[in-house]
Formats: structure tokens, sequence, C-alpha cells
């Protein structure tokens, strides 16, 4: 099980779980009891496609399996006091998604997010919007909107083709955080140093600093070129 918290000083704390394939523990309630007094909602990456997720059972393995993901949702609305929600991708056709949201929904969560493409999905392959659409229509619990948000207008044609009640967006803000600004993109250089910056002051994560530094000199640039290889070789936050 791994779990992440994003800082944001506008944004609430979010704290988002993968699970592998087995019957919900003990344990892991418990982990989830003690980060709950840090974060106002838990949510359950149920879409992830990368292949060490799906071999390993997380992510977007667990959407063949619709009793294991009951199991899983209402163990922690039982146990749990903050909302819960969870994410997941398109399935083969737009009926067992639809059939799937709706079992999901019984469970009781919060709000479901649904990624507009499916497992063997590239992400160069353009989300399907109107897959989400009919979710949301299908649905009384907010739906969440994911795939292709590249820009600040983005969100609201988003919004606007699915009806969806929010958006999630991944890429798009890992390559230029500023995008969730209504003015526009600042250029990526301004706002790499400004990641930097922010990653040294909150001593964040040496792999998570590098794996999003990467993420946008790969976007923007290469890494094969010097600030890349540097990047990469870099041990700590001084070398960055």
């Amino acid at each position: 099980m791994s779990i992440w918290v994003q800082n944001w000083h506008d944004f609430f704390f979010l704290a988002q779980t993968m699970i592998k394939l087995c019957t919900v523990s003990v344990y892991m309630v418990s982990v989830l009891i003690l980060r709950c007094k840090d974060v106002a909602a838990v949510d359950i990456n149920m879409g992830c496609p990368k292949s060490f997720s799906v071999s390993g059972g997380m992510g977007a393995a667990l959407l063949s399996k619709p009793e294991m993901i009951h199991d899983i949702l209402t163990t922690l609305k039982r146990n749990l006091d903050i909302p819960i929600t969870c994410k997941i991708r398109l399935l083969k056709t737009s009926q067992d998604t639809v059939e799937l949201a709706r079992r999901i929904e019984k469970t009781g969560v919060s709000a479901i997010a649904v990624h507009g493409r499916r497992i063997p999905d590239k992400p160069r392959d353009p989300a399907k919007w109107d897959e989400i659409a009919e979710v949301v229509v299908a649905l009384s619990i907010p739906v969440i909107a994911n795939g292709d948000v590249f820009s600040y207008e983005d969100f609201q044609r988003l919004k606007l083709a699915t009806g969806a009640s929010s958006v999630m967006v991944a890429r798009g803000a890992l390559w230029n955080a500023s995008i969730f600004s209504a003015q526009g993109k600042l250029p990526w250089e301004t706002v790499k140093r400004e990641y930097v910056r922010k990653s040294i002051m909150w001593d964040n994560d040496i792999k998570s600093t590098k794996h999003t530094l990467k993420e946008m000199i790969m976007h923007y640039s290469c890494l094969g070129l010097p600030e890349g290889k540097a990047v990469i070789k870099s041990g700590n936050l001084a070398d960055l």
C-alpha cells in the first residue's frame, strides 16, 4: 500500500491509496485511521494502468474484481470518519463502466473519478469524454472527470462536455503546475525553479522531486542534455 499526500495552500489534503488484490487488512485500516488525522479524504486508486501496478494486483487490476471493490470500499466506510472516494478508468464497453460505477455508488462513497481511457490505451490516445458523460448521467453522486487537461481552459471544456462536478488533472499539472492559474501558464523554467525552491523549503522527498523534474524536462526539453543528466545523477536536494 502506498499513500501520497499533496500539500497545497488553497486545497484540502487528500491521501490517495493503492490497495492490492486481497481483503482489507486490519493493518491497512489502522494506517488509514492514523492518516485520517491529517487528511480530509481518502481516495482509492483503481485506475493506474502501469505494469508494476497491474502485475502487483493494484490499481486497474481491481477493475475486474467488483466484489473486491465492494469489500474494500464498504470496509473503509465502516471504519473511517472522513469521505471515501475512488478513481477508475473505462472498461471494455461503456455499459460495463456504467454498471461498475453504479455498484461503487451503492457502497456509499462520496464521489468517483473516471479517467477517460481504457487499460490498453496509450497516453497519446484521446480521452473519451463522451463515455465519462454516460457515467455522470447514470449516477447521483459527484463524478470527477479526468483525461486530457493541459490548460486552464480545458477544465471548463471537460466539465461542459461531461457534466461532471469537477475535474482531475495529472500530466498537465506535473509538466507545469501554473495550469491552475486563470491568468495563464508561467514559463516552465520559472515553474521549475520555484518547484525546486519549494521542495527544499518543505524538505520534499528526493525521489518525488526528481520524478516531477524529469517529467517537466522530458516534456519541454530532453533528459539527454546536461541539465537532465544532472537531475538523474543528483542524490539529494542540495544537488538539485
